[in-house]
């Protein structure tokens, strides 16, 4: 499900006022999105293959930043899926097709590290921050106390 039928507020419908012309939408996204739309979009790859969806948004409560995206990957009706944190700055968000893209491929993906629903990391460890980087080729904001 995308985030334009998730959205209960009506915030990214493309009612334009007259005022406005009718190339001009009202509403705030697709730069600034409510974080309730976001949960449960599909994640592809670049080979656009789906990769998982989005299950949480993880916020840098100190500065106010979205650090990770926690998707699911795998199982059948939430039965072993697998979890895993996805740095912010790795997805892609994919406004014609309302979805997000990571650019990893799905071999790569069965080795991310990754947790059950049951047992969540320490995601403010430093060293667990590290390693979530590393493999995903990011870097941490530079004023996350984690990093």
């Amino acid at each position: 499900m995308n985030y334009e039928e998730r959205d209960n507020y009506g915030m990214y419908k493309a009612i334009a006022p007259a005022t406005l012309g009718p190339d001009m939408e009202t509403g705030p996204g697709p730069h600034l999105m409510g974080a309730d739309t976001l949960i449960g979009n599909e994640v592809v790859n670049h080979n656009d293959e789906n990769v998982g969806e989005i299950k949480e948004i993880m916020l840098e409560v100190q500065t106010g930043r979205v650090s990770y995206a926690v998707l699911s990957f795998g199982g059948f009706l939430g039965m072993g899926e697998k979890l895993f944190a996805v740095p912010w700055s790795a997805l892609k968000l994919d406004t014609e097709n309302k979805r997000f893209v990571l650019n990893v491929d799905k071999e790569r993906l069965d080795e991310a590290p990754g947790f059950d629903k049951g047992k969540w990391p320490n995601m403010a460890d430093p060293a667990w921050t590290s390693t979530i980087h590393s493999y995903y080729g990011t870097q941490p904001h530079r004023d996350d106390p984690t990093a």
